[in-house]
């Protein structure tokens, strides 16, 4: 059922107490040595947290748009190869993937190369030498891309069959036809989706500290088992992630309304 246009027109009182609380705990922050400390520890894993997000998401979107061209394939071998790959990554959990990865995955690719490298002359690798932080990425892009695969493919669909129909009267290759007519007709309706897979990977992203990863969870773990201060510090990890996924969601909200307001 659509929202009636009184419901669009609701005051966000959710985010007034977000802003509030907000302010209380940075007020905290500024306040207590505790919070202080607690805070100057965890801003070094933001750029850790941040950039495994950014990364392992844009890997994740190139191999889900494969995924879903090839899941709307004519070839049937394609389209059951694509269909394998999504249903057994959305079957695994997210952390089963990130431990099978980084501790089978990881030594089993070091183990291929060397047995490449070494009748070749090429140096050998070592398992060390596979950074833990890229196993980590490697994880969440296989996880996610599964997931964006099936957000692609549905809006690829829900493009009109006429539309393409049209492309095809006027001449366009298959390719300018899905860079043209498709895909940008697809992306307005996924943007949503798309947004919330994001705001999910960064919450996510803390579950690169099983593998002792510096991210803000890993770190707030570290603190809080030195200094004893729990509360403190996961009030500041938790400061921390909902700072970045509350502004990440309104950013993305506003763009979903400014893209809507343009659409004819």
């Amino acid at each position: 059922m659509a929202p009636s246009p009184k419901q669009d027109e609701d005051f966000p009182w959710w985010l007034v107490i977000l802003a509030v609380t907000g302010a209380w705990l940075f007020y905290e922050v500024m306040a207590s040595d505790v919070y202080s400390q607690a805070l100057r520890t965890l801003t070094r894993g933001i750029w850790i947290t941040i950039s495994v997000a950014v990364v392992a998401y844009l890997s994740a979107c190139a191999i889900g748009l494969g995924l879903a061209v090839m899941g709307l394939s004519r070839f049937r071998v394609l389209r059951q190869i694509a269909r394998l790959y999504i249903e057994v990554m959305r079957g695994v959990p997210v952390i089963v993937l990130l431990l099978y990865v980084a501790f089978v995955l990881a030594p089993a690719l070091v183990a291929g190369w060397n047995a490449l490298a070494d009748p070749l002359g090429l140096p050998l690798a070592r398992t060390r030498d596979f950074p833990l932080i890229a196993r980590a990425t490697i994880a969440l892009t296989l996880a996610y891309s599964a997931f964006l695969a099936e957000v692609f493919r549905a809006g690829l669909q829900a493009v009109p069959v006429g539309q393409i129909e049209a492309a095809k009267a006027l001449g366009l290759s298959g390719w300018h036809r899905f860079r043209h007519v498709t895909f940008p007709q697809a992306f307005r309706m996924i943007l949503p989706p798309l947004g919330n897979d994001f705001v999910a990977m960064v919450k996510d992203s803390s579950l690169v500290s099983v593998l002792g990863v510096g991210d803000i969870t890993q770190l707030g773990k570290v603190a809080a088992a030195g200094n004893f201060r729990y509360f403190e510090t996961y009030n500041v990890v938790a400061l921390l992630y909902l700072t970045m996924t509350i502004g990440l969601s309104l950013v993305l909200r506003r763009i979903e309304r400014r893209l809507r307001a343009d659409k004819p």
